[in-house]
């Protein structure tokens, strides 16, 4: 195994932030991620997740063209310039509000999948499906984030609902990677989207952006390069120009600061367990792939691991049966759980094990005492 040297830790002028290596699930950065702070426009995201989730059960399609309401129409900021003679198919509203952060696509979203066919009671179903999926910091006062009493998110709430956009709804994430769109030719001034980092060669392709003067400058964000993929959260930051630079350098460093190392090879054993009433009396722990984690890149030299498992292990135990973890603790990085099973089967004991195995446990007794030996 290979030793954790402490990556540099990343300094961030964010008020909060919050990194994390989707690939392995490895928490690199964690400031004030579970602060709850207005989220402005990233709030969006919560919006589009019910969005994609009406789409795949089959009450919503992407032809669908949706009215607009006076409410929808009133909201001022970024939108498409909806008004109330329009009917907007659903595919154009969605790309609205990821390229165009469209305030009024929200909403009229919003009117459409809400319980009680308000703005108001959608936020209310955001906040219920949000605690749901594991938001456990954010409150839904609208459907865009536009500034109102209440209307929280952590980052770490962000990064959860990016993790769940990417991982539960591929087939729209390249909606997030679209650098322009152009609705209806109504708007000239308004048809790029406003993440700086797709405009750059990082392998960036998401999220979202969010400003308000409350809020400050923020950033949903997510970067693939080869076959790692690093999804981040900023908030709080000072100026625009500052956000595009922040979000740059967090990617940079999260690919060229850490990288991953083959801990344990698939089958290979890593410790032996001790078996109760089988016909062996231990079994090979291995792992069922190579195990794979995350380390500083300069890592080198022993990396210390723990196996924990309860035991002895009762029989039967069944080959590739999960019985313990692999816990590695790297310097200045979370924990890690990786887990162990039988490299083979170990039926049960017939009669003489089960008679040796009770005559070994009364000498223990009457050597060791009652307490000791059980």
């Amino acid at each position: 195994m290979l030793a954790a040297l402490p990556a540099a830790a990343f300094d961030t002028k964010a008020r909060a932030a919050y990194v994390m290596d989707l690939t392995t699930h490895t928490v690199l950065l964690d400031k004030n991620a579970e602060e709850p702070l207005p989220p402005a426009s990233m709030s969006k995201l919560m919006t589009l997740y019910i969005a994609f989730e009406a789409i795949r059960d089959g009450r919503l399609t992407l032809d669908e063209e949706l009215p607009v309401s006076t409410h929808a129409m009133s909201y001022g900021g970024s939108t498409m310039f909806l008004n109330t003679q329009d009917k907007v198919k659903v595919e154009d509203l969605l790309r609205g509000i990821i390229v165009l952060s469209g305030n009024d696509a929200c909403a009229v979203i919003a009117e459409a999948l809400s319980p009680d066919g308000t703005e108001s009671g959608f936020a209310r179903y955001m906040t219920e499906r949000g605690k749901q999926i594991g938001l456990e910091q954010s409150t839904f006062m609208n459907s865009n984030g536009w500034p109102q009493a209440g209307h929280m998110m952590s980052v770490r709430d962000l990064a959860m609902l990016g993790k769940h956009i990417i991982e539960d709804f591929p087939q729209f994430y390249p909606l997030f990677a679209e650098k322009e769109f152009d609705f209806d030719g109504r708007a000239p001034s308004n048809v790029h989207n406003r993440n700086p980092l797709l405009h750059m060669d990082n392998g960036a392709d998401g999220l979202k952006t969010g400003h308000t003067v409350e809020a400050g400058y923020g950033l949903v964000g997510s970067a693939k390069q080869g076959d790692r993929r690093i999804l981040f959260v900023l908030s709080g930051l000072e100026s625009e120009r500052a956000r595009t630079e922040e979000a740059a350098a967090i990617v940079n460093w999260g690919f060229r600061q850490f990288a991953e190392k083959t801990v344990a090879r698939a089958g290979e054993p890593v410790a032996r367990a001790n078996v109760w009433m089988g016909r062996e009396q231990s079994v090979d722990l291995v792992p069922a792939e190579d195990l794979t984690i995350l380390l500083p890149a300069l890592a080198q030299g022993d990396l210390q691991g723990e196996v924990v498992y309860d035991g002895p292990i009762q029989a039967p135990i069944l080959a590739g049966q999960k019985l313990a973890d692999l816990v590695i603790t790297p310097a200045d990085l979370p924990e890690v759980r990786l887990p162990l099973v039988a490299a083979k089967a170990v039926p049960q004991g017939g009669f003489v094990v089960r008679v040796r195995t009770a005559a070994e446990l009364l000498m223990k007794r009457f050597v060791q005492g009652p307490a000791e030996a059980s």
